[in-house]
């Protein structure tokens, strides 16, 4: 895929612009031929925070009690863009009180006389398609107890926006972007009166992107787990839309559902939540169990790679690997230089994680959570396997570049258990050293070996590591390898600094052992979630050594203690820290 171009996004803006104004010569639908079923799904927690006043979008809370939704200044364009999209209705539909209906009537009505004639941040493709899908998702609830007049709005503004759709969905960038603009646009065409005629080229567009856009693996070209989950929820819930108004989907909408659900079971931890790499979090509670049900797929990976990951897994171990080169190109927008970093979770507990995005946080934060050093897997002397390019001009996009381009894998059954093997060549141009790593994860899911190995193997490559150690004066290679831990996880130093000893929540008791080639640490880490108001501190495990030959290797071991029961009554619930 090619880089963005600026000038094509100014045109893009424009036209929207163009386009939204146009909409206001749009008559109102008389009504709805037909209503889906409301298939989002909210979170009540965060539906009483709305009642409440406290408004969190894009990591920022205001607190608004007696302020409307729509007078609130915005801090930046992702909070106008999470209010614009209307998720937050499925927040206060979850409620469904008294309370959470005369705040979500008066939030949308105000959307309608402050931005529906046309204006405002709101009047892209993607939100409008997102919003679409939310305004008929629960018609019932907002219209109840209205009048006419209301009534008569409403119908209006989805009249003008699905007109607006069908001029400029085209506009949304490719992936999940245009996903949900011809899902709203499919919503709409199927729902109202009198746009029946807008849902054919929709549902031929979204054929189209199907085959564009989901690989052979069931998977998207950002390689960003969160975000193929979004795709397949818009997925089913357009082709239940479709089943519901007696019409039957494309044989490359059906073709990708079936590709993508086998690929989001591998990506799914022993929790339900997803691995979180190139910019994705665990997703929405309760949203891959939906979106996986309604699917009616069953069938699970074949063994081997699932959108670039591998997975080994027993019992009440998930182990997910990134095992492929980073997403390049336009894709590379939000990818993170994550090759060979794996996730460990054991039954509802995650262990060792990946930093996560930390877009909400600013830009610092985004940038330092797209390192390598922010995942767990090694570096070299502080630097990434890839890199990250000055803004893109107009678009302030960072891709990454200079990334891994060969990366070989194995999987194989051994012995005792399961064996990745891989290796990754994104030191190679500076230092001349290839990273391997093997893990190996016994049939208990009670232990995983690990070994990390650095090896300049070709004359070249010798060279250049010849090179790299006259740098520094023949001190060696620094290298840290990196295990981040959980925040629930309590870790310390045992065995008079030799080895980390956590404890989950669920009672488990784990322990890392290394081979005494390196110096161990246990450093402070962060956590960086979509939705929290800041990052949360968590610890790491840190093996700092040098490379002072053409072959380096360094074992480790991450095992439950033995006092450590089979089965495990995880008892233990979760706080409701909404607001932390």
């Amino acid at each position: 895929m090619s880089s963005p171009n600026p000038m094509a996004s100014r045109g893009s803006r424009a036209l929207n612009r163009l386009f939204a104004r146009l909409s206001r010569r749009q008559r109102g639908a008389t009504g709805f031929v037909s209503q889906p079923e409301p298939r989002t799904v909210g979170s009540f927690a965060r539906g009483r925070q709305l009642i409440a006043g406290n408004l969190l979008f894009a990591g920022y809370l205001i607190e608004s009690k007696d302020t409307g939704l729509w007078d609130v200044t915005a801090p930046n364009a992702a909070f106008d863009a999470e209010r614009h999209g209307f998720a937050w209705l499925d927040d206060l539909a979850a409620v469904g009180d008294l309370a959470a209906r005369q705040k979500a009537q008066a939030w949308l009505w105000g959307w309608i006389a402050e931005h529906g004639n046309g204006t405002g941040p709101g009047w892209t493709p993607e939100l409008a398609g997102r919003r679409l899908i939310r305004w008929i998702n629960h018609a019932i609830f907002l219209l109840r107890g209205q009048e006419r007049e209301q009534s008569e709005a409403f119908f209006r503004a989805l009249s003008q926006q699905t007109w607006f759709l069908s001029k400029r969905w085209q506009g949304a960038p490719p992936g999940l972007p245009r996903f949900e603009a011809l899902t709203g646009l499919i919503y709409a065409g199927l729902s109202l009166e009198g746009k029946e005629d807008l849902a054919d080229p929709a549902v031929r567009a979204l054929a189209a992107e199907c085959e564009s856009q989901i690989d052979s693996q069931g998977g998207l070209p950002t390689r960003n787990p969160e975000e193929l989950l979004e795709v397949f929820t818009l997925l089913t819930w357009a082709g239940a839309a479709l089943h519901e108004a007696g019409r039957g989907t494309s044989h490359a909408h059906n073709g990708a559902v079936e590709r993508i659900a086998p690929s989001l079971r591998t990506l799914r931890h022993a929790d339900g939540g997803l691995a979180r790499f190139h910019g994705g979090g665990r997703g929405l509670e309760g949203r891959l169990d939906h979106a996986l049900a309604a699917s009616h797929v069953r069938e699970r990976h074949a063994d081997g790679l699932a959108m670039g990951y591998a997975r080994l897994s027993a019992r009440r171990t998930s182990v997910i690997i990134d095992a492929s080169p980073p997403p390049g190109g336009a894709a590379s927008g939000n990818a993170h230089a994550s090759t060979l970093a794996f996730e460990l979770t054991s039954g509802r507990r995650p262990l060792i994680v990946n930093c996560g995005s930390g877009a909400s946080f600013g830009v610092e934060w985004r940038r330092a959570g797209r390192a390598t050093p922010s995942h767990s897997t090694l570096c070299l002397d502080g630097y990434s396997s890839a890199r990250l390019t000055d803004p893109a001009r107009g678009t302030g996009v960072e891709m990454l570049v200079d990334g891994p381009r060969h990366v070989p894998i194995e999987l194989s059954e051994i012995t005792d258990g399961f064996r990745f093997q891989g290796g990754h060549d994104g030191y190679e141009r500076n230092f001349g050293l290839t990273h391997a790593r093997t893990l190996e994860l016994s049939y208990d899911g009670r232990g995983l070996a690990g070994e990390d190995m650095l090896l300049a193997m070709e004359d070249q490559a010798k060279r250049r590591f010849d090179k790299a150690m006259d740098a520094t004066v023949l001190s060696g290679v620094g290298f840290d390898i990196r295990l981040h831990l959980h925040p629930d996880v309590d870790a310390a130093l045992d065995l008079g600094g030799a080895a980390v000893s956590m404890a989950l929540k669920s009672g488990e008791i784990w322990v890392f052992r290394h081979d005494g080639k390196c110096k161990l640490a246990l450093e402070p880490g962060v956590y960086l979630e979509t939705g929290r108001l800041k990052p949360r501190a968590s610890r790491q495990i840190v093996l700092s050594g040098r490379a002072m030959d053409y072959a380096t290797r360094v074992r480790w071991t991450l095992s439950k203690a033995q006092d450590t029961a089979v089965a495990v009554r995880d008892l233990s619930r979760d706080d409701d820290d909404f607001l932390r």
